[in-house]
Order: C-alpha cells, then structure tokens, then sequence
C-alpha cells in the first residue's frame, strides 16, 4: 500500500542540493556526475540480471537481444548501436541530448558485457522470477539517482517526450505503443519474451516512483 501511495504522489522529479539545475549542462557538480553515472550503473545491472534469469526481460532488451542473435554482437554492443539509432530519430524530433544522454548509451552497455558473465543464471524458475523482482528493483532504484541527477534524458525517453510533443497523445499511450512495437519486432527476431517482460511492464512505474522517493528523502 505504501508503495502505490508513494506512486501516486510522485508527479515529478524532485531536485536535491545535487541536482542539476538544467539538462544541458556542460559543466555539472562532481557528486551529480558521481550519482549519474551509480544510477546509471544499477539501471543497466538490474536491466541485465532480468536477462540472466532467462525468465523475460525489458521490452527495449527484447529487442537488443534479438538484434544480438542476427549479428556478430554482444546483446550490450546491440544496446549501444540500438541506442545510437535512436538518437538519430531525435533529430526530427527537435531533442537536444545532454550528459546523462550519452553516458546512457555507454554504461548500460558496458554493464550489460562486463557484469552478465558475473550474475547467477538459476535452474529452478521460481529463482528466476525472484531475480527478475530483483532486478526490477534495482532498475528502478538506478532511476532515482539517474532522473534525480537532471543532465538529460535517455535515448528511449527522449524519444517517448519528443513523439508526445509532436503527436499531443497522453504520454502513457505514446510510451506503451512504443514499447509493444519494441517487443514485437524484437520477438519476430527472437527476443525473449517472458513473464519477466510482464513484470517489469506492470511493476517498472511504482519501482521507478519508489526509487525516485527513497533518493530524494535519503540523498539530498
């Protein structure tokens, strides 16, 4: 109950004493570039222990791990490129990237390769939903630090603000309809679609929203 009152209240992201004061800023604090890029770190560990459990993962992983299974990459260097052609439909869409933007691109990339080797792969499936939880949990926690930091949004996020802008849909409709197409395309590509891609659809907003909560309240 907690949880969902947490994300009831959460209707923006709160600024902390480290907090940037705008997006596009070339010359941030040190300690919000430190909890950037930690933020960032845990968002692409929890995103990777979904993968690892083998029980379903996030809808834009769906489609990196397809795009991995037709080419020669690793699923983190199809996250990267998949990233960087996302950036390039920002161009008509007017978005400007910022700090936070580009080291999306590279951290969770990098931690997709470098930790995947790492995380447990559990045999028994009841192991694998709860790391999926896991995971789900600590994505939205990376969340908190990464919005909380304000040096620009991601490649996916900005794609959703900027295709709202543009089309005046409700922003819920305009992020789930890009995210089921994400999950088609990466399914016809052999993708893994899972109960994991259940949960994180269902329970990524109130993570997000708790993660958010908890780093406002306990890292000001």
């Amino acid at each position: 109950m907690k949880l969902l009152t947490i994300f009831r209240l959460i209707k923006n992201i709160p600024k902390t004493s480290w907090s940037s004061k705008k997006p596009l800023n070339i010359k941030p604090k040190i300690k919000t570039l430190l909890f950037l890029i930690f933020g960032l770190f845990l968002f692409g560990l929890g995103e990777t222990l979904l993968l690892a459990s083998g029980a379903g993962v996030s809808p834009w992983t769906v489609l990196a791990e397809g795009i991995s299974i037709y080419s020669s990459y690793s699923v983190g260097w199809s996250t990267f490129w998949m990233s960087l052609a996302v950036l390039l439909l920002w161009i008509p869409l007017k978005q400007k990237p910022g700090i936070g933007t580009i080291l999306n691109v590279i951290i969770i990339a990098l931690v997709f390769d470098y930790t995947l080797p790492y995380l447990p792969n559990p045999e028994n499936y009841g192991f694998k939903v709860l790391q999926v939880i896991i995971g789900v949990l600590i994505t939205g926690l990376g969340s908190g630090f990464y919005l909380i930091s304000n040096l620009g949004p991601g490649p996916r996020d900005g794609l959703m603000t900027g295709v709202q802008r543009i089309t005046g849909k409700p922003i819920a409709l305009v992020r789930s309809t890009i995210e089921v197409i994400v999950v088609f395309f990466g399914w016809k590509l052999g993708g893994t679609v899972g109960l994991g891609t259940i949960i994180f659809a269902l329970g990524i907003g109130p993570t997000v929203a708790a993660g958010i909560y908890f780093v406002s309240k306990n890292f000001k």
